[in-house]
């Protein structure tokens, strides 16, 4: 007879199923085939019997969990019926997360996979301990650091559906204004879909022996320097849903306008120069509300041929920040290194300016999870955590930012 973990790990086969024939139809922009809706239908019904099967043996394991129970043990197990508080729970929920990660969620008692598994047979990371890797990311990252962020509970949200608001002066009960709406008359179809970020940790038993909370900062920083860094890149570079990956506002995805540079390389006689003053056009082509909040993002690179630049006394033209801890300011502006972002060369897309917290936003998707790995790299003296974190990003408003690139060499 399979377990219950068995048998939601079998549902969570036919959820993907399910998943995978509406998002189908989706990208395709119409309905369900009458095949693709018969099978919807047989696996609606597959569903709907695994879920009987799945109550029906968890009461049993239940039961088979209280008469196994010794005589005597106290109220403050895991499930006490609802009758903690909520930081009882939260301690509750850490204690089966942590041995859930060194045993697995076979040889969790019934009550403590309740508290920490979710349908797909995944260990849940604790919503305390999500939110602190979550805290902890914008100062690993630059991108998260710029970008609004926003947290949701759904697998997409429409573009453009909070982004744009129409305000007017007077009353509208007098008629004394007329509102005019921001939106398209006929908004397309816009989409940011929510991406699985995956990453793969490996952990000795030396890490096995130290004590929960140990092993809660090694998770904290591991988790949280492992998705920052994936992050960063796919919210600069991604080339979006198609390719399971966030739009990057660096791409021609996110729609961000350009600026052609008046060089391909700057590597002509008396051409460096000119990168400032493409810099300097850069901000003015920048709507003068955004330009308020504006900031550069280059990569250090590109920085380092700006900081090298000298009039014709030998005199620097422009020189970063001495002082530690202060960021570099450009033309009075903020400058970010953002390594994912292209050299100068020809046909290249070199530096952005704009108010990001605008033009960029990051989706955070509640749900973060483990699942273990304890028998692959057994051998190893290891054992394999499979995380999982659902994110996205994409560009919201392209007007706030624009891009420099340079043109073609030749």
């Amino acid at each position: 007879m399979p377990t219950s973990v068995e048998l939601r790990q079998q549902r969570a086969g036919v959820v993907e199923s399910l998943r995978a024939i509406t998002e189908t139809a989706e990208k395709e922009d119409r309905g369900l085939t009458a095949e693709e809706r018969t099978t919807y239908d047989r696996h609606e019904a597959e569903f709907g019997e695994l879920t009987e099967r799945i109550e029906r043996q968890e009461r049993e394991e239940r039961r088979a969990a209280e008469l196994a129970r010794p005589v005597g043990r106290g109220a403050d197990r895991p499930d006490d019926g609802g009758r903690g508080t909520d930081e009882q729970r939260t301690k509750a929920k850490r204690a089966a997360f942590f041995r859930g990660l060194r045993v697995g969620l076979a040889r969790l008692t019934p009550e403590e996979r309740a508290l920490v598994e979710n349908t797909a047979g995944e260990i849940l990371v604790p919503e305390d301990l999500e939110a602190e890797i979550i805290r902890s990311l914008p100062e690993l990252t630059v991108v998260r650091g710029m970008a609004s962020q926003r947290s949701i509970t759904s697998n997409r949200v429409r573009r453009r559906s909070l982004d744009e608001v129409s305000v007017g002066w007077g009353k509208l009960e007098t008629n004394e204004q007329t509102l005019t709406d921001s939106m398209p008359d006929t908004p397309a179809e816009e989409w940011t879909y929510i991406e699985d970020l995956y990453g793969l940790a490996k952990v000795g038993e030396d890490e096995f022996d130290d004590s929960d909370v140990n092993l809660d900062r090694f998770i904290r920083d591991s988790f949280a320097r492992a998705c920052a860094e994936a992050e960063d890149t796919a919210f600069t570079v991604g080339t979006g849903h198609a390719n399971r990956q966030p739009v990057g506002f660096m791409t021609a995805g996110g729609g961000v306008p350009t600026v052609t540079a008046s060089s391909a390389d700057y590597a002509g006689t008396g051409e460096a120069p000119a990168l400032l003053d493409d810099l300097k056009a850069l901000i003015y082509a920048t709507p003068a509300q955004y330009r308020r909040n504006g900031r550069f993002a280059m990569a250090s690179g590109t920085e380092l041929f700006i900081s090298q630049l000298k009039d014709g006394n030998g005199q620097y033209l422009w020189q970063p920040s001495n002082q530690a801890g202060r960021p570099n300011t450009f033309l009075g502006y903020a400058l970010e290194n953002q390594e994912d972002i292209a050299a100068i060369a020809a046909s290249s897309r070199i530096a952005a300016f704009g108010d990001f917290n605008a033009g960029y936003r990051v989706y955070d998707r509640a749900g973060m999870t483990v699942k273990v790995l304890d028998q692959l790299y057994a051998e190893d003296g290891m054992i394999g955590w499979k995380i999982r974190k659902r994110v996205t990003g994409d560009v919201v408003r392209p007007q706030a930012l624009r891009i420099l690139a340079t043109p073609a060499g030749g």
